[in-house]
């Protein structure tokens, strides 16, 4: 049993071990090709140049040598470098003191604040066991009227938010993180543009919400390793909060960029390119990071992440390997929120698979009749807009027309509101009464 004299003494112990140390033979864009040193897939290593320490992690072995990626510029590293093992895969502190904090991908304060204090974890992590996961069977308001009523989530469930750029991903997450009821938020930013993480943190989530949040950014200007270190970086504290009894909220945008980072990584390392691009080691890696989500025998991790799909393809690679593993997909339409309508959320292809579960009945009766009069509307709508349906012709029709007006008014949510899930039912159940039916 480890006892505060050993944890005291340990940096003593490490500074006294003899260090064993290796050379860069070989820097090939993304790629650090190191003999000598001693180290598994996964290790971290630290890289010696003139110009000060850099961290790299081990990512693959060839011919006897270690193919590592630097968490850094690498500019300085030539032939002869000396590289020294840690010995062990890098680590983050997580624990209470993370709240309010925002952290790079390596888990390290960048916000000004005090040095991190707490207990140090690999980012490794296991997903919960199968059959010790527990159900899915309390709905967790997010506070969007178009959510909580028609596509509801669950403690513990996991949802992509599909959409192409410009659509609205972002905005609709900062209104799920000021309107979740959710103890802990954390927050993953990977791959966004700098000038919106002051923005969301400022703006979105604001003073009450950052003190509930933890927020992990990786910008589009940040090595690759790092924008996937922080994916696992989010992830890890998420599941430490999950795991002393917390119901917790993880959000990430996006997921999309993060396989790319990994796309980077895996054909630097020698990977071959496979499905547009991507090497197989991609499509490994995000069940290995979806899948931690989720309910445990204590508390929960409620996934939301947000998928860019290329050129508005829902069934583009990344897109359909996502949804393929998630419990639910929110689609937003580049053409609703071309008509000023946000969130742009399309009803119709979207879903969420726990729904029985999680809603009451009178709610999920009334989310279908909502839908059958949408899809009514959308099979009728060429006639109706150049004037050519006959009113009479089709009840549920005549239905859907009368209340369009009323379903939009309910869909659209400016981005600074919330509505509560009292609220929420009580207007969708008004909107379509129950005795009334549509069919």
């Amino acid at each position: 049993m480890t006892t505060l004299l050993d944890e005291l003494c340990e940096p003593a112990r490490a500074a006294a071990r003899p260090r064993t140390y290796g050379r860069v033979d070989q820097v090939v864009g993304m790629s650090i090709e190191i003999s000598g040193v001693p180290a598994a897939v996964g290790d971290g290593l630290l890289l010696l140049p003139d110009d000060g320490p850099l961290q790299a992690e081990v990512v693959a072995l060839r011919n006897g040598k270690s193919v590592c990626v630097a968490l850094g510029e690498t500019t300085g590293l030539r032939a002869g470098t000396p590289a020294t093992p840690i010995g062990r895969p890098l680590s983050i502190v997580v624990g209470e003191r993370l709240l309010g904090r925002v952290l790079d991908g390596l888990g390290r304060p960048m916000d000004g604040g005090p040095p991190l204090r707490g207990m140090e974890v690999s980012v490794d992590g296991r997903p919960p066991h199968p059959l010790r996961r527990g159900l899915v069977d309390e709905q967790l308001p997010l506070g969007v009227r178009a959510l909580d009523g028609l596509i509801p989530c669950g403690k513990g469930q996991r949802l992509g938010i599909f959409a192409g750029s410009g659509v609205g991903k972002s905005s609709l997450l900062s209104m799920i993180a000021r309107g979740t009821e959710a103890k802990v938020s954390v927050v993953a930013l990977i791959g966004e543009r700098g000038r919106e993480v002051a923005e969301f943190i400022e703006r979105d989530l604001g003073p009450e919400g950052m003190a509930r949040s933890v927020v992990v950014v990786a910008t589009s200007d940040a090595p690759a390793m790092i924008r996937i270190r922080a994916a696992f970086t989010a992830t890890r504290i998420a599941e430490w909060f999950r795991d002393r009894g917390d119901d917790v909220v993880l959000m990430m945008d996006s997921v999309t960029r993060f396989a790319m980072a990994q796309r980077e990584v895996g054909l630097a390392a020698g990977e071959p390119p496979a499905t547009r691009g991507y090497p197989p080691s991609v499509f490994g890696l995000l069940p290995r990071l979806l899948e931690r989500s989720g309910r445990a025998e204590r508390g929960s991790i409620t996934g939301l992440y947000t998928v860019l799909v290329e050129g508005d393809d829902i069934n583009e690679p990344i897109a359909d390997t996502t949804r393929s593993i998630l419990d639910g997909h929110i689609r937003l339409s580049r053409s609703l929120a071309e008509g000023n309508h946000y969130p742009a959320v399309d009803v119709l292809e979207s879903i969420s698979r726990v729904a029985p579960a999680i809603a009451p009945a009178e709610v999920l009766r009334a989310g279908a009749r909502v839908r059958e009069l949408l899809a009514a509307w959308r099979d009728a709508r060429d006639l109706i807009e150049i004037d050519a349906y006959v009113p009479g012709t089709n009840r549920v029709v005549d239905r859907a027309v009368e209340l369009r007006p009323a379903i939009d008014a309910f869909l659209r949510q400016p981005v600074s509101e919330t509505t509560s899930l009292a609220a929420t039912t009580e207007a969708l159940l008004r909107l379509v009464p129950e005795e009334e039916g549509v069919s």
